[in-house]
């Protein structure tokens, strides 16, 4: 199987039902409202998948990407979409594991875009929330989108605040903020 990103470029999933790419509709969107602050940024993907959301932040100029991905035939999927899309002055990698002790292996670094799609009946939304604001690993000014289904309402925090939620069909993302970084109200 294969899907479409950014430029009509063509990139690999796995088939059957073993991961559930981003819908176009929602990669769009997302990609809209992070619009200007792609270029230059160090993008973490949690719950890669396919490795579509990352490879659009390297079509659209991210400067780094990571990845972490439990499924070793998704990692092999993910490294060779990110290896056709990424130019010689991208950095990417893909870390095969658990997300939780991933996050751990990567602290001190601190990233300006995370996205974060695990599997809509996890368990892993705050316990990976709650670990990326306790290693601090959300750049001054970055932000987090939570990829979730319409029915699954996004909690507080600590040490992150939301600062907009947007409904796609059955499909929502929270957008997470650090507390420090705090617009003046959450847009919906």
């Amino acid at each position: 199987m294969s899907l479409r990103i950014c430029g009509n470029r063509q990139i690999k999933t796995l088939p059957g039902l073993a991961t559930r790419p981003t819908p176009a509709r929602v990669r769009e969107a997302l990609f809209n409202i992070w619009q200007g602050t792609i270029a230059n940024c160090r993008w973490l993907d949690i719950c890669t998948g396919s490795g579509s959301m990352g490879a659009e932040a390297l079509c659209r100029g991210a400067a780094s990407v990571t990845g972490i991905e439990q499924s070793a035939k998704a990692c092999a999927i993910i490294h060779q979409n990110w290896l056709q899309v990424a130019n010689s002055s991208q950095e990417f990698k893909i870390l095969r594991g658990n997300a939780i002790a991933k996050l751990a292996s990567l602290s001190p670094q601190q990233f300006d875009r995370i996205y974060f799609d695990p599997p809509y009946a996890s368990d892993l939304y705050e316990p990976v929330l709650n670990a990326i604001a306790s290693q601090e690993m959300l750049a001054p000014k970055g932000e987090i989108a939570i990829e979730h289904s319409r029915e699954r309402s996004a909690g507080p925090i600590s040490g992150l605040e939301i600062c907009r939620h947007k409904v796609y069909g059955n499909t929502a993302l929270t957008f997470y903020i650090r507390c420090s970084d705090s617009p003046t109200g959450v847009e919906t």
